[in-house]
């Protein structure tokens, strides 16, 4: 495994632009210049960067949907504009751009996400003077289809970190360190990105808490239980003091070679540990994150406290991460219904 840690890849370089679609004329007409049509999506990308601190997929996908977009309006009969007219964009436009993905084989969710980041576009530019009114103001998305993730059963959960346990035991430090990982994202349900973030003085020992940054750059508080804290213990004593190296950040858990845990290395931990139970489905960080919901929810738990242990901003978010076992549900009907 430590050959295979390194640092995470920087992000990448916009989205090309899609092909244009119309015939191609006797003298081609050139292509536009590149610092004039980068110039709106640089901003663009800086505004979702550092005013709506999204996290560099979402930056990338979105930098993709609007290169795309920007494409589509370019007229083919204008010789080759040296930069987009954002002036002709209106609803109308939007709509054939999205009706045009849809055509090529765009799946709901696809559509969905593009007709956000034309949203966000088209609002961006209005509040800053690029375009005169809003045109993504009264775009409709298409409903898309949301797929639950496979789960780990309690049972099985129980034997993925009892298997990680006695590896620990072992005293190797990346064995400490996985411990850790998997009983930290099962504990406390956080997104794995959150978890390969935290710092060591983001845990309070002494409330059992960590200090979570998520996503938009907000910030909460999670709790984790007596296992994930003898863990913590144990890697902090025993394993992260020799992996660390001079230049180590102060990241709470580092790869192999010292630096910050790559989020590629957490999902690779997660996956080994589901295979590794007979019979449990094959689950990233995300499965194991709705697989500690769920069993919160099934052991009792409020959808209000899951809601913030998870650091959702609507409950309907909550909802589509922590379906309810169906025993669960004839066992509160059947307790709480006058008519059960």
């Amino acid at each position: 495994m430590a050959a295979a840690e390194s640092s995470t890849a920087p992000d990448g370089p916009r989205a090309d632009a899609a092909r244009d679609d119309a015939a191609e004329p006797a003298v081609p007409a050139p292509r536009p210049s590149d610092a004039a049509w980068s110039a709106p999506l640089d901003a663009f990308a800086a505004h979702l960067r550092y005013e709506r601190a999204l996290s560099p997929h979402t930056v990338r996908a979105y930098l993709g949907d609007v290169t795309s977009l920007l494409e589509h309006l370019r007229d083919p009969g204008d010789g080759g504009a040296a930069e987009p007219d954002l002036g002709r964009l209106d609803l109308g436009v939007l709509r054939a751009w999205l009706s045009a993905g849809r055509a090529r084989g765009a799946s709901r969710t696809t559509l969905a996400r593009r007709a956000a980041a034309a949203r966000t576009f088209t609002a961006w530019a209005a509040r800053t003077g690029r375009t005169p009114t809003d045109a993504g103001a009264r775009l409709a998305s298409p409903r898309a289809h949301r797929r639950l993730p496979e789960v780990l059963r309690a049972d099985q959960a129980a034997a993925a970190l009892r298997a990680a346990a006695l590896g620990a035991a072992e005293g190797d430090p990346v064995a400490l360190r996985d411990h850790l990982l998997l009983e930290l994202l099962y504990a406390t349900g956080v997104r794995v990105s959150e978890l390969c973030g935290l710092d060591v003085d983001d845990v309070d020992d002494a409330r059992r808490t960590l200090r979570v940054l998520g996503k938009g750059g907000k910030e909460r508080t999670v709790v984790y239980g007596t296992p994930a804290a003898a863990a913590l213990d144990a890697w902090r004593r025993d394993g992260r003091p020799h992996l660390a190296v001079p230049t180590s950040p102060p990241a709470l858990l580092l790869g192999a070679r010292g630096g910050r845990l790559d989020p590629r290395i957490a999902r690779t931990v997660v996956h080994d540990a589901a295979g590794a139970v007979p019979g449990a489905p094959d689950i990233a960080p995300h499965g194991l994150r709705h697989s500690a919901a769920t069993h919160l929810l099934e052991g009792g738990a409020d959808l209000r406290s899951v809601q913030e242990l998870l650091g959702h901003a609507s409950p309907a978010t909550t909802q589509l991460y922590t379906h309810v076992s169906a025993e669960r549900l004839r066992a509160i009907h059947d307790t709480a219904h006058p008519r059960a």
